[in-house]
């Protein structure tokens, strides 16, 4: 199976967690999903990315979004690492999402998770640092790729679905460092004669020195 492409759909994979058995979609439901991937258990830079992502779970919680990692550790192995992320996140009560034990590396080798300059000895590789974010509709939404010596910010992953769920029900992008709450843009499908309709706080068409009217801002719809 090829790594998954923007607007391809998660397949229904049978998953193993620190949490229990299941298949992919019904984990996945009708939820907006975040999948992301570690390279290994009980090493410094993936434990303090996954005690990030149980603090702000609340976060996430509030969009409607649920968490889910992997790497190619068993499950006994993501019970007991679990102990250690939470002391150094000061992160208290139920760990609040589950891990797949993907120790056979089929999941990670069939969504373009696999990090070549990483490896456990023996030849095996090592998960990298992927972040993919799946829409209700289980579609691939956004995808990250990141290497083993560069942790993720999940704040700004978290900007990023604010951003993918506000564009997938209004016509309007968001622009650089966009954040909830700033201007958006409308998006060029809009014609001129349905802003009003579209955008009733109102558009302003920024000048450039094409003339072209493409620069196109609005307070962010509700």
């Amino acid at each position: 199976m090829p790594p998954l492409n923007l607007g391809d759909e998660m397949p229904n994979v049978a998953i193993v967690t620190n949490e229990g058995s299941m298949k992919m979609h019904e984990f996945m439901k009708d939820s907006w999903i975040i999948l992301f991937s570690h390279p290994r258990d009980y090493t410094p830079v993936c434990t303090t990315e996954l005690g990030r992502a149980a603090n702000l779970a609340p976060e996430f919680k509030k969009r409607g979004v649920k968490m889910i990692a992997l790497s190619c550790d068993d499950a006994d192995s993501h019970n007991g690492w679990i102990k250690d992320v939470q002391s150094h996140a000061n992160h208290v009560g139920d760990f609040p999402y589950p891990i797949i034990a993907d120790d056979s590396r089929e999941i990670a080798k069939s969504l373009g998770m696999i990090d070549p300059d990483e490896s456990a000895g023996a030849g095996m590789p090592l998960t990298c640092r992927a972040v993919m974010i799946f829409g209700p509709d289980k579609r691939l939404k956004l995808s990250m790729l990141y290497p083993a010596t560069t942790g993720r910010n999940f704040t700004e992953i978290l900007r990023v679905v604010d951003s993918l769920q506000l564009t997938a029900t209004k016509k309007v992008a968001t622009p650089v460092d966009w954040k909830v709450g700033d201007k958006c843009m409308v998006v060029p499908s809009v014609k001129k004669e349905e802003e009003a309709g579209l955008f009733p706080k109102g558009v302003e068409t920024l000048s450039v020195p094409s003339g072209k009217g493409y620069l196109r801002m609005t307070p962010m719809p509700e």
